[in-house]
């Protein structure tokens, strides 16, 4: 048997000893350690695979916010870019910008010039020929839609729940192109524009030309055609050579017109009897009973204008001198408000 001798080499010093252990003690602990180194080993080597395993993650996170960066990068550019020609084009739009603010500027002002200078013609006539400007026949169309008067509380639908109801209109509502004259005298027309079948149509030069030439100048049988002017606007309808030379032919240098002996102002609806006055009259009462065919609206146009009185043609005409001088003192701007003194 073996047995396990201690002995102290110093016997004052209980620190300092050795020991002999029994062989198989030792094994055992060196196999226990040797078990533990493989743990250790196992876990480690787990510890490696899973650090491995978070580079790589990295690895690819990093790679792809490179990728991001890179594309944020060429669209920063990119936006720069746009920016730039964005800043270009502002530039530009506002160079163009104020060229058209000059532009609309002179050509208000030749506007105004146009008017003054129409203006100063006219009261310098009335100076001479009091009774100047009821010798003076102004001309217009204007449409009449048949749907023109809409009560818009008789279109609503009240329901708890949707009706799936739909309320359909035209895309071209049906209309009519009415034509008058006016003057302190009285009303030629109305006329109204239709083809050979009958059916209601719009202006052209053509159809211009034939209304003055079958309606208009035949009625001017009843008058003294010498003491009459005629003004019409410039619309390309009312202009070209042929109308020109027929309302030459009828009128001779009495003419208010683009292309007449006198020139008619641009824009300068502030200044016609049927735009300020009639046409807005006549509107406010031919669809008072909604008509519904276009036969019932033109018979409702002819009987409002028939129905017109002198007394309040000539005050309209008076008006027309009133506007003539608030023009004037407004050096040709156009008038704030409409001016109508009955």
């Amino acid at each position: 048997m073996h047995y396990l001798r201690v002995f102290f080499i110093n016997v004052g010093s209980l620190s300092n000893f050795s020991f002999y252990a029994h062989p198989c003690f030792v094994l055992s602990q060196a196999t226990s350690h040797v078990q533990v180194l493989e743990k250790r080993i196992v876990q480690i080597e787990k510890i490696n695979v899973e650090l491995k395993t978070k580079v790589e993650e990295v690895t690819v996170i990093l790679d792809n916010t490179q990728r991001d960066l890179r594309n944020k990068v060429a669209d920063l550019q990119k936006a720069q870019h746009e920016n730039e020609n964005l800043r270009n084009q502002i530039a530009a739009l506002t160079r163009e910008n104020k060229k058209l603010t000059d532009n609309l500027g002179a050509l208000h002002f030749k506007y105004d010039q146009a008017r003054r200078r129409f203006v100063e013609w006219a009261q310098n006539e009335i100076a001479v020929v009091p009774d100047f400007h009821k010798r003076i026949l102004f001309s217009d169309e204007a449409h009449f839609w048949l749907n023109g008067y809409v009560n818009k509380q008789n279109c609503r639908i009240w329901s708890v729940a949707n009706p799936q109801v739909y309320v359909e209109t035209p895309l071209h509502p049906e209309k009519l192109t009415v034509w008058c004259a006016l003057w302190a005298g009285g009303i030629i027309g109305p006329y109204f524009f239709k083809n050979d079948e009958g059916h209601n149509v719009t202006v052209n030069g053509d159809r211009y030309r034939a209304i003055l030439t079958n309606f208009f100048i035949p009625e001017l049988n009843n008058h003294d055609v010498q003491e009459l002017w005629f003004q019409q606007d410039g619309a390309t309808s009312h202009t070209a050579r042929a109308t020109i030379d027929l309302l030459k032919d009828t009128f001779g240098d009495r003419l208010i017109s683009r292309f007449g002996l006198v020139n008619w102002p641009p824009r300068s609806c502030d200044l016609t009897t049927l735009d300020y006055f009639l046409w807005g009259y006549v509107k406010s009462l031919v669809y008072a009973d909604k008509p519904q065919t276009l036969d019932h609206l033109e018979d409702n146009i002819h009987r409002v204008i028939v129905d017109i009185r002198p007394q309040m043609l000539e005050k309209i005409i008076e008006n027309w001198t009133s506007r003539l001088d608030n023009i004037r003192a407004s050096r040709g701007s156009h008038m704030p408000e409409i001016i109508f003194k009955m």
